[in-house]
């Protein structure tokens, strides 16, 4: 699918497909971590289930400031995490939403379109 955003300040994903997502165009097909202050980084784990605490632990400090919130694409299925890999960002108060891969796309891009500080952490499995 291809998305037609408004012009972020921030990079935004500009279209996703099965296994795939572009940022301002470029294709990634591995795990990414993106947030709407600029940053774009591999995220290390391609299976829902290799998850640990220590993948969301970090997310909080990606940013210049601290985020609002964290979106976590799961795959292309909805797929809640235990709380205890959570306790991280629960801990300083960042909320965090859990949908599939695709909705948390375009979810990403719709508040960062509004100037909001929001993480996008996308699984992107084998």
């Amino acid at each position: 699918m291809k998305l037609h955003a408004d012009k972020l300040d921030s990079q935004s994903i500009t279209a996703y497909g099965e296994g795939w997502i572009a940022v301002n165009g470029q294709r990634h097909t591995q795990s990414i971590v993106l947030t709407s202050s600029g940053q774009l980084v591999p995220w290390a784990c391609n299976r829902f289930e290799d998850l640990t605490e220590a993948h969301f632990s970090t997310l909080s400090n990606i940013m210049p400031e601290t985020p609002e919130l964290v979106i976590f694409g799961s795959g292309s299925k909805l797929r809640f995490l235990p709380p205890a890999l959570l306790r991280s960002l629960m801990g300083q108060r960042i909320g965090i939403e859990t949908m599939d891969t695709a909705a948390a796309c375009r979810t990403y891009n719709i508040l960062a379109s509004e100037g909001r500080r929001v993480v996008a952490a996308l699984l992107m499995e084998d």
